[in-house]
């Protein structure tokens, strides 16, 4: 199984390449890994013996935050080294304080991997939610490195669930313990001889919850929030199939509320797009300067978790592609969360949505329904607040769970 793995990476890399004579993801991409191993050498000295922490992007990034947090504050002489896989996870966040250096994970090979794990001389690695690389974690195995999955997720669907599954099955067997948000992924690895597997819960609930309490506000949302003004849906990492059925939304709505908008891709065009196309007058976050209007559109990253709480509900995007983005930084607010069909696959919308403080919506005029119930009814949005807020408050603590046998290792 080693061979065709090793071809089928190969290959990703070569048409990653390819497509990057076009295409500005695969450019950013290919362009990001250039000079990898001269600036991972550069900082071998700083960085032997450190803690490696590698997400897929932002949205693991976060994930795994507050097990850093807690492992930097027992350990504050302790380096890191922080990987990503995708570009806007490494520009995110390439000069986060808590890193010694940000990088990109170097091409899954045996060479590749064998050669990082000889420069960096890792104490304990942690990796977060989905990531899995072959000879990445079969090289930290054979050193003998402490290696922890943090806040991981299963279902039967995947391959190391399936007759062909057995180069996945040996990935989680190179794991030192694998931390699970929930019974049935614990139950599925014990069923392929997973023993090494505690239920830890989600550590993003613990991450939204500090941001939350930090209470840090934004001038920008709460001058355009003003005193006495109508409500305001905040609808945060929208793509343009959540902005269709937005924008059809508010057509039909008898009073339609006002917006802060938050696309996923702050582009020059997708912004221009948005204000062709939203509810007039529209100002953007970069230049609004207390400026008053319909709409506020979000020009700058890094706000978003803690916009919410200046609306009375939130729409999150994605649920129209790949799934919903993170729907815990509106909950946490309090704020009921409406979000598209594809959101299968995340634990926290099934749960949201039993618990009275999720709606899922196929279109737009499922969208109209459910702010006018919502904003029709004091006490049905007040029901539905305290449904969000408390889905999140019971869910913390994942963080306890995991920094422990961290820090143990080191």
């Amino acid at each position: 199984m080693r061979l065709p793995y090793t071809v089928a990476v190969g290959a990703y890399h070569a048409a990653a390449r390819v497509a990057a004579l076009w295409k500005p993801k695969a450019r950013a991409w290919v362009q990001g890994r250039r000079g990898l191993w001269q600036r991972l050498e550069a900082k071998r000295g700083a960085l032997e013996g450190c803690l490696w922490m590698h997400c897929a992007s932002v949205g693991e990034f976060e994930q795994g935050l507050p097990v850093l947090e807690a492992v930097k504050a027992a350990r504050p002489d302790l380096p890191v080294l922080l990987t990503f896989f995708s570009p806007s996870g490494y520009e995110a966040r390439k000069d986060h304080p808590l890193a010694t250096h940000v990088d990109y994970l170097p091409p899954d090979s045996a060479a590749n991997a064998e050669r990082l794990v000889a420069l960096l001389r890792p104490r304990a690695v942690l990796w977060v939610k989905y990531e899995f690389w072959y000879h990445h974690l079969h090289a930290l195995k054979a050193a003998h490195v402490p290696t922890f999955l943090v806040s991981g997720i299963f279902r039967p669907a995947q391959p190391f669930f399936r007759w062909y599954g057995a180069a996945w099955r040996r990935m989680l067997g190179c794991f030192t313990h694998l931390f699970v948000q929930d019974q049935g992924s614990r139950d599925l690895l014990s069923g392929i001889g997973l023993g090494n597997v505690t239920v830890s819960g989600d550590t993003r609930f613990d991450r939204v919850t500090a941001i939350a309490s930090a209470n840090s506000g934004l001038a920008v949302a709460k001058s355009f929030r003003g005193p006495g003004s109508a409500p305001l849906l905040i609808c945060g990492s929208t793509w343009p199939e959540d902005e269709r059925i937005i924008l059809d939304a508010l057509k039909r709505a008898k009073a339609p509320p006002r917006l802060i908008i938050a696309p996923h891709e702050v582009t020059d065009q997708h912004l221009a797009s948005i204000e062709e196309r939203f509810p007039p007058p529209l100002v953007r976050w970069s230049s609004s300067a207390g400026a008053k209007g319909n709409t506020l559109l979000v020009d700058v990253t890094g706000v978003l978790a803690r916009a919410y709480r200046y609306g009375e509900i939130a729409y999150v995007g994605g649920g129209f592609g790949d799934g919903i983005h993170n729907i815990l930084e509106a909950a946490v607010w309090g704020r009921p969360v409406i979000f598209g069909p594809q959101h299968r696959k995340f634990a926290e919308a099934q749960g949201l949505i039993a618990a009275g403080g999720g709606y899922a919506v196929r279109d737009g005029d499922e969208l109209r329904a459910v702010l006018e119930r919502l904003l029709g009814d004091p006490q049905v949005l007040q029901r539905a607040s305290a449904a969000a807020r408390n889905y999140v408050a019971t869910r913390v603590g994942a963080t306890d769970r995991i920094a422990p046998a961290v820090l143990a290792s080191l």
